[in-house]
Parts: C-alpha cells; sequence; structure tokens
C-alpha cells in the first residue's frame, strides 16, 4: 500500500520527526526538482538514506576521506567496488515528474549494496561500515532539510534492507540543522556546497598577497566542489570555507555554479536579517554549533547481521556523535584576509609544495583529441607524452614510467582493453591509475574495462574541467 502527499503542506523536518516518534518500520519516497529521495525506517530509526544525484559518487568521497585510516580500502578496491555495481545514471527529466512517476523501488540502493559488499569482503568491518554510513546519511540529509516542495510516498520494499546500523533519526536532524545553518551563515557569498571555487587567472593571482593560496589551492581548484575539494584536503568542511571566504569577497577565488546535476539540488537560503543602514556586509544570525566527541550517547546502534571485528584506528561509536564544530561567522571575521594558513594542520599527499610535475601518457589514434588531451594537461603544468600508433604504446610507456595513462578504448591495431591488459601485465604498471576515455557509455563496457584493471571510465566528450577532475581525483 501507497501513502502519497506532498511538501507544500508537510515540511520534511516534521515529517521525519513524526516517522521516528512513531517508530514506522518503511521506505520514504520524496520527489523534488525531479530528484529522488530515499530513506529507509526500522522502528523510527534510520538505517540508510540517500539521493538520486551521483550516489557513487557521494560513496568514493567518503571512502576518501576514511582512507587514511583505513589504508588497505586503496583506490583498485574502490575502482573494482565501481565497476562491480555502479549503474549507468538515468537521465535527470527536464520536466518536472507527477506522483505517478516515482521510480519504482524493485532493489536495494547500489551504493548501499557496494558498502555491504565491503563489509562481506573484510575491506571494511561493521563498525567501520557504521561510521561510513552514518556521513553518508548526514549528507543527504542536509539538501533534504532544505527542500521547500515537494512529493513523497510511503512504500514498502520487496525485500528488506539489509541492516548494518541503525542511526537515531532526531539526534541527526539536529546535528543537520545546524550544519545548514552554518552555510547559511556564508549566504549570500555562498548558497551550495557543491559551488565551484576557481582562482582568478594567473596573472592577477600572481599580485595577491594571499601566497598560502597559491601555494595550497592552486594546485587543487581546478573544477572539484567545495565538498569534494575539502575531502582532497583532508580540511574539516567549515573550517576550509570560512579559511576561503575572506578571498571569495576580494575576488581573488571566483564561485561558479554547481554542476549539473548538482545544481538541481537545493539551494542554501539567506537567513532572515535587518540590515542597518550603510552596512554592506549582513550579520549572519546562525548560531550554529555541534560538540566534537560528545559523551552525549551514540547516534549510532549497534551493527546487526555482521560479525564484529577489531576496529583498526577510527574513533569509537560512542564519540561519533558529530563533526567537528561549527561556529557561525561574522561580518568582522569575514571583511579581512584570514591570517591562518589555507592549509592549517593538513598535508595533502601531493601539494604544491612537493613541486612534483606528473607525467601522462595519452594514448590514442586521432590526432585532433591527443592535441585537445595535451592542450589541457599542459596548461595545468603536466608532462604529457602522445602516442597515436596503439601497437607501439607499450614500449614508450615502459621508457616513459608515466604516473597516470589516459587509453582510448577504439582504436585500430589493438583495443584498448588489450592494450590495457598487456600494461597491468607489467609489474611497473600494477598501481598506475589507467583511465579508459572512450564514446561507449554502456554497463558492459564498465565491466570489460574493469576485467582488464582499469582505473576509471572518462565519457567522449569531455570538458576540459571533466578531463582534470578525473586525472586529479586519481593523483590525489
Amino acid at each position: 500500500m501507497h501513502i502519497f502527499g506532498t511538501f507544500t503542506k508537510l515540511r520534511p523536518l516534521s515529517f521525519l520527526q513524526h516517522l521516528a516518534r512513531s517508530h514506522d518500520s518503511t521506505c520514504v519516497q520524496v520527489l523534488s526538482n525531479s530528484i529522488v529521495w530515499l530513506v529507509f525506517l526500522e522502528n523510527g530509526k534510520i538505517t540508510y538514506l540517500t539521493h538520486s544525484v551521483e550516489p557513487f559518487d557521494r560513496l568514493e568521497r567518503h571512502l576518501r576521506r576514511l582512507s587514511s585510516q583505513i589504508p588497505h580500502l586503496d583506490n583498485q578496491i574502490r575502482t573494482q567496488m565501481r565497476m562491480m555495481f555502479e549503474t549507468e545514471a538515468e537521465p535527470i527529466p527536464t520536466t518536472p515528474m507527477l506522483v505517478a512517476e516515482f521510480p519504482p523501488l524493485s532493489q536495494h540502493p547500489p551504493e548501499y549494496q557496494a558498502i555491504c559488499w565491503l563489509v562481506s569482503e573484510r575491506h571494511l568491518n561493521p563498525t567501520q561500515a557504521a561510521i561510513l554510513i552514518q556521513e553518508l546519511v548526514k549528507e543527504v540529509l542536509e539538501s533534504l532539510l532544505l527542500i521547500t516542495e515537494g512529493k513523497y510516498r510511503l512504500v514498502s520494499p520487496s525485500e528488506k534492507l539489509p541492516i548494518i546500523c541503525r542511526i537515531d533519526t532526531e539526534k541527526i536532524i539536529d546535528i543537520c540543522q545546524k550544519k545548514n545553518q552554518a552555510w547559511q551563515s556564508f549566504t549570500p557569498y555562498i548558497t551550495s556546497p557543491y559551488q565551484r571555487p576557481y582562482l582568478r587567472v594567473p596573472e592577477l593571482t600572481n599580485q595577491t598577497n594571499s601566497p598560502q593560496i597559491q601555494q595550497n589551492l592552486a594546485v587543487w581548484m581546478k573544477g572539484f566542489s567545495l565538498r569534494h575539494l575539502a575531502v582532497i584536503m583532508n580540511q574539516e568542511e567549515m573550517q576550509m570555507v570560512r579559511n576561503l571566504i575572506p578571498y571569495i569577497l576580494n575576488g581573488e577565488i571566483i564561485l561558479h555554479e554547481p554542476d549539473p546535476p548538482f545544481d538541481l539540488l537545493p539551494k542554501i537560503p539567506q537567513p532572515q536579517t535587518r540590515s542597518t543602514p550603510g552596512e554592506t556586509v549582513p550579520t549572519p544570525t546562525a548560531k550554529a554549533s555541534v560538540t566534537e566527541n560528545s559523551t552525549s550517547p551514540s547516534l549510532i546502534s549497534a551493527a546487526v547481521g555482521y560479525p564484529e571485528r577489531k576496529t583498526s584506528g577510527l574513533p569509537l561509536l560512542k564519540n561519533e556523535t558529530a563533526t567537528n564544530p561549527l561556529p557561525s561567522v561574522t561580518s568582522s571575521q569575514i571583511s579581512q584576509p584570514s591570517s591562518q594558513p589555507v592549509l592549517s594542520n593538513s598535508a595533502p599527499p601531493t601539494s604544491s609544495s612537493s613541486k612534483k610535475i606528473y607525467k601522462i601518457v595519452s594514448v590514442d589514434d586521432s590526432p585532433t583529441v591527443l592535441r585537445e588531451i595535451s592542450r589541457f594537461l599542459e596548461q595545468e603544468n603536466f608532462a604529457v607524452v602522445a602516442i597515436n600508433d596503439p601497437v607501439k604504446a607499450v614500449m614508450s610507456i615502459i621508457r616513459n614510467k608515466p604516473d597516470l595513462i589516459l587509453l582510448d578504448l577504439n582504436m585500430d591495431g589493438i583495443d584498448g582493453y588489450e592494450l590495457c591488459r598487456i600494461i597491468r601485465n607489467n609489474s611497473m604498471f600494477k598501481k598506475i591509475p589507467i583511465i579508459m576515455v572512450t564514446g561507449n557509455r554502456g554497463l558492459i563496457d564498465k565491466v570489460k574495462a574493469r576485467l582488464v584493471g582499469a582505473s576509471g571510465y572518462l565519457t567522449k566528450p569531455f570538458t576540459r574541467a571533466e578531463l582534470l577532475k578525473i586525472v586529479f581525483m586519481h593523483l590525489a
């Protein structure tokens, strides 16, 4: 039996609180702006929460954040996981969907299946998986609470979701509400955590009085969102944004709108404030604060259905109740550049201080494609070796010893699958990222790419930002 409703009459916050207090066990499908959210509840507690915008990109970011504490969960395992479980994304409709057009709930979310696989293969233990799920739920719940209109229905999945953990619904709602208030304190300068910061053109950047931006951020501001950038730089999200705000105000950093489909997620509303005549910077009213390492009861109840194993340096669940403190920003704080380095207490593995110039080999039998790839990458100080004869590619790759390989899939003489398999058979290149570049979008091609050892997939036609994003992701 399905129950339909609309958020023009009932807001997500009060609706979820009602389900939690009623101890309901159900799945809630929410539809707003052509994006679908799924909330799985067991006796009023959240067991999983996701939305339809790039779920595997979201999972990848949170796995990367855990990677320092789970060193054996490397890029190769993450790539294998994506190749196994990531399905071809359905195109997001350009016109609003009707309630009757809710997608059928026939199986578990594929990224949740991937998490279960990581546990079953012992790449994650149940405690680590519970912490991972909690962080994923926080991010998705933040956006769900910002919805102002939408439709919902309560459904019963055909198969019950295997439960890894149960999360206290009301407590995590409170944390996400405070995080949204913290984001509100940066409006109107920032309206979405998925906005993309860029440094101004190099001639102007060279005149800046903020050398720490050049040294620590220039190498990473290549199309990543604020949220993704915080993960790559190993910084707490709000702290990074607070450090960037002065340079956004003085024009040294420019924010672009989110890439599709992230642009469809709800924007951060500006808090209602009274302005004083002559005041140019509004004083935020949000007083967001979340206590780190709180001694209050855990958000997560014990994992069930999986044998517990020793954690690998992760915090105990009883202390995993919140992210870092999120104090609000005042006008006095953002009117002057911060005196603190942008990368305080963080050291990404490939910061510009290392002065490393990465070497990339690009193999494609199209001179036009090779020229474009070389132009895009050489502008970012990569050393690019272009190879247009796939038959001679192996010896050239061995000779050049690249840090990353871009490999066209469809070439005359030898295809990318066979070339990738040959390269992987050489012990020198077992862990070198190999990115397949192709016009094919099918799931079968991705499975074949995984079987021969590909690290990722770049679909033609691609933009400069898309190329740089996947390159930096695999070299980070």
